[in-house]
């Protein structure tokens, strides 16, 4: 009897069985692969954000969340200067519009994202000017009084509108420390080193070293609006639009809402 037939019968099922196995195991090692995503995001969201990160690494455990926080003029800046970024969360639309200009966003994946409040504190400690509106700022007793620099702090930028509005910027404007993101002013002035400051409400939220003592009219400034996009040049632009549905959900949406911000859509 003839068996080679049948050792070649034999040999073909063992080679088909080592190609599966060898085939699952590259798509397991591919599937395990970490991918890295750079997210770079005003300083006022980072407490909203790190609570997030979390829920979203433990659905996509093999997505690595590195946050990039800072005022977003200077996030705008790195870009532009082809820092390595995934995606983009800017606390104006005026910085975004620059991005998008210049044709570094990734198509279709900008999305007005949330909305805040502009607000007055000083610290909770010692309000001993018993300040209780801008106007007051004017006072000589204040001495000293800080906002986000204008040109790069978006948090500053809305903060000049208020004070142009009411006329006062130019007057208060030689007592004024500048400070290079929202969440420094925040610090400013809960340790007393100045006698009030402008935030966000989010940021004054998040410390229980200042109290809120007016919040700005929102016919005194700029609609607060946060956008998010993916950069273009991302080397992992489906994690990133991945990342950006993820911010949408209710879940999320209820994170943010948490710490004070506001749905934009």
């Amino acid at each position: 009897m003839d068996r080679r037939p049948f050792v070649t019968l034999i040999s073909w099922i063992v080679i088909s069985f080592l190609t599966v196995v060898g085939c699952n195991q590259v798509t397991s090692t591919t599937n395990s692969q970490t991918v890295e995503l750079t997210v770079s995001a005003a300083a006022s969201m980072q407490d909203a954000l790190s609570e997030v990160a979390k829920a979203y690494q433990q659905e996509y455990q093999n997505t690595k969340i590195t946050y990039n926080f800072a005022s977003s003029g200077t996030l705008t800046q790195q870009i532009k200067q082809g820092a390595p970024v995934d995606v983009f969360i800017s606390a104006n639309e005026k910085f975004m519009d620059e991005l998008e200009k210049k044709k570094l966003l990734l198509s279709d994946t900008r999305k007005n994202f949330l909305k805040n409040n502009i607000v007055l504190i000083v610290p909770k400690k010692d309000n001993i000017n018993n300040i209780s509106n801008f106007q007051q700022l004017k006072n000589p007793d204040i001495k000293r009084f800080s906002i986000g620099e204008p040109e790069s702090v978006p948090a500053g930028q809305y903060a000049k509108q208020v004070l142009d509005n009411l006329e006062i910027y130019d007057k208060i404007k030689p007592k004024t420390v500048f400070a290079k993101n929202v969440r420094q002013v925040l610090s400013y002035v809960g340790s007393g080193n100045v006698d009030a400051g402008i935030v966000y409400a989010t940021d004054a939220k998040i410390s229980n070293k200042v109290i809120v003592v007016a919040t700005a009219s929102e016919n005194n400034h700029k609609p607060i609006i946060y956008p998010v996009a993916a950069i273009k040049r991302s080397k992992n632009p489906e994690a990133a639009k991945d990342f950006i549905q993820f911010l949408f959900r209710n879940s999320a949406k209820n994170t943010f809402k948490k710490y004070g911000f506001q749905i934009a859509s």
